[in-house]
């Protein structure tokens, strides 16, 4: 993506920074409050796997939808305007998800809350490169590294919250207000215009670009799967209090973050292939340990060194995509982009699926050799 600023705007600077990792950390914050959620929703709607993963594909299909949607919107009314717009969705799709307990309020509910990440997450990285360019500094990591911290927050946060015996409404009731604490803080330094795009918002990725966007497809299939599923599986086969459930979570989110704060250091050290073949191994032994490790205690270390292996891995495939040559930037990036995001948001939906047919140990057991396919891909990428 290519960003066109006129010479009447103020080029962003500290405030717009910090303002910047305020939004990343509402995005991480908001998605994270809902997946120590998942078990309630699941056990008061009496949902099976393949229902719950239907229901989790209509806030994939809500995210995708609003992510092109919200990009035009920056341009034409500013990132101010639409994060703060999808912030307040958001807000209003907490409650909901806390309370109902039927199939289609379910499904219009993640729908909502869906578009509200989508919404938030497109524009807030949106702002991040504006931001980042008029720096001249890498700032990138450490923006994310502040989505990975909300991620902590929240799971972590809403788990202790239901721990000590406040029920889900009440637990939701807390995110929002801190939700909005946030954006008000971050309002101000908003930016008040968008940008614009050389290039198409989507175009279908080929060659290099394909592999590139299939290897960040598993890799965020495997953070959605410890998002969606992890709460799930600790309460379901390791027999652990669905109030502690989010754990899981949790440690997959604190390591993500450490990893990704001192990411630009590991990459430099071992160099962009070796954090791709030893990420996807690492990432994979952990989600192998989770799976089929008796105690729930080995799960969240399980879960946590699926966190240090994927965190610096699609950083260094995204430098792998400005590097190619096969397609234009500013049309690679979105593309490998939109199938990130199709794993994170809509591939938890087939984990849901297979986990029906078969079993949620054989779903992620699956998902763990993606994962090895991932390392081998990094030897013949080559980055």
């Amino acid at each position: 993506m290519t960003a066109i600023t006129s010479p009447a705007q103020v080029v962003p600077g500290r405030l717009e920074q910090m303002s910047t990792r305020i939004a990343f950390f509402i995005a991480g914050f908001g998605i994270a409050a809902w997946a120590p959620l998942v078990p309630y929703a699941k056990a008061r709607a009496g949902l099976d796997e393949g229902t719950l993963g239907l229901l989790l594909l209509s806030l994939g299909v809500g995210s995708i939808l609003a992510m092109p949607l919200a990009g035009v919107l920056a341009t034409r009314f500013g990132c101010r305007r639409v994060l703060s717009g999808g912030t307040l969705l958001i807000c209003l799709a907490l409650p909901l998800l806390a309370t109902v307990s039927t199939v289609p309020l379910l499904i219009a509910a993640l729908f909502l809350f869906g578009a509200g990440l989508g919404t938030v997450d497109s524009t807030t990285n949106l702002q991040a490169v504006i931001v980042e360019r008029a720096s001249g500094k890498t700032m990138m990591s450490g923006f994310h590294g502040m989505f990975s911290l909300g991620g902590i927050v929240g799971a972590g946060g809403v788990s202790a919250l239901l721990g000590l015996g406040i029920s889900p409404l009440g637990a939701m009731a807390v995110v929002i207000v801190m939700l909005l604490a946030a954006l008000f803080k971050a309002a101000p330094h908003l930016l008040t215009y968008g940008s614009e795009s050389t290039g198409p918002a989507f175009a279908v990725p080929h060659g290099i670009v394909l592999f590139i966007g299939g290897m960040c497809f598993i890799v965020f299939l495997a953070e959605g799967a410890a998002l969606d599923w992890s709460a799930v599986f600790l309460a379901q086969e390791r027999g652990i209090d669905t109030a502690y459930a989010g754990l899981g979570y949790a440690a997959f989110a604190l390591t993500m973050t450490i990893g990704r704060l001192t990411g630009d250091r590991i990459v430099r050290r071992l160099g962009a292939t070796r954090v791709i073949v030893f990420g996807g191994l690492t990432a994979a032994t952990g989600l192998f340990l989770a799976t089929f490790a008796p105690s729930w205690e080995a799960a969240l270390v399980g879960y946590a060194l699926l966190g240090v292996g994927c965190s610096n891995i699609v950083p260094v495939l995204y430098t792998a995509v400005g590097k190619q040559t096969v397609m234009p930037e500013s049309i690679a990036v979105p593309a490998i982009t939109t199938l990130g995001y199709a794993g994170i948001l809509a591939g938890p939906a087939v984990i849901g699926f297979v986990a029906h047919a078969s079993s949620l140990s054989f779903a992620f057991g699956l998902m763990a050799v993606l994962l090895v396919a991932v390392a081998i891909g990094g030897k013949v990428l080559k980055v």
